[in-house]
Parts: C-alpha cells; structure tokens; sequence
C-alpha cells in the first residue's frame, strides 16, 4: 500500500506544515487551503503547482 506526503519545506518554505494522503490528488485542497491560511495565497500559481507536485512523495509500506 502506497501513501502520498507533502511538506511546505520541499518547497523552499520555512514551515513546518506536512500532509499525507492515499492519493496525490487528495492533497491538492489540503495544500490549497493550507496557503491561504497560513502563507495568504489566494490563487496558487502555475509555477507553484509544478513546485508542490515535484514535491509529493510516493511512500509504499
């Protein structure tokens, strides 16, 4: 069984936010919301889309 993990920090944030979930795309709200929250993004950018997917790590255990 494989699990998907995000950290702001594999972004070059300095943050300590992180996020799993069962599939990638099921993380793309979480991290949507999580900048506007706590990094006041409002719209998340193309650029910074390409970061955050390069980002997601694949984990199988």
């Amino acid at each position: 069984m494989a699990s998907y993990h995000f950290k702001c920090k594999d972004i070059g944030m300095s943050c300590d936010y992180h996020v799993s979930a069962k599939k990638p795309d099921d993380l793309i709200p979480q991290i949507a919301q999580h900048a506007k929250d706590a990094h006041s993004i409002d719209e998340v950018s193309d650029d910074l889309k390409q970061k955050i997917n390069s980002a997601i790590k694949k984990k199988i255990f």
